[in-house]
């Protein structure tokens, strides 16, 4: 975070929006997975992402290999809203992005990120979090290390 070390960021899942996608969070926040995960890609004023486990070897990762079926898009990629990052139809896991946009993603919409949460607190927090490193990270590498 820019100039503070740590803030408190509550979301608040609406399966309403997205039943699938909210149920598979509730599981995987259940079992751990999302404990001690960090921010490794922030590109200002679009997103943050985050969701690679803190464990190279979590078995939650074995445990959760299949796909989840992707959920219709209900309700728009507006600001604060959470989302599964994907890499095709019916691809979503573990990783997952907070829209930071002040006039949000609406283009995500039509691609098929269905959001099923919102940043009820701790938006402010979000929008500090270092943007140094932007979309460098080498995702197999972290999932390794």
């Amino acid at each position: 975070l820019k100039g503070v070390s740590a803030g408190r960021v509550v979301l608040e899942t609406r399966p309403s929006w997205a039943p699938i996608g909210a149920a598979h969070f509730h599981e995987m926040v259940a079992q751990g997975y999302y404990d001690q995960c960090k921010f490794f890609r922030v590109v200002p004023n679009f997103v943050v992402q985050f969701g690679i486990a803190a464990e190279p070897n979590n078995p939650l990762k074995q445990q959760y290999q299949q796909p989840l079926i992707d959920d219709p898009v209900l309700h728009s990629n507006v600001r604060g809203t959470v989302s599964y990052a994907t890499s095709g139809k019916n691809t979503r896991r573990f990783q997952l992005f907070i829209n930071t946009r002040k006039l949000g993603n609406t283009n995500l919409d039509k691609e098929g990120f269905a959001p099923f949460a919102q940043v009820v607190e701790g938006m402010d927090f979000i929008d500090m979090i270092n943007d140094e490193y932007r979309q460098k990270p080498k995702q197999g590498k972290i999932q390794k290390e």
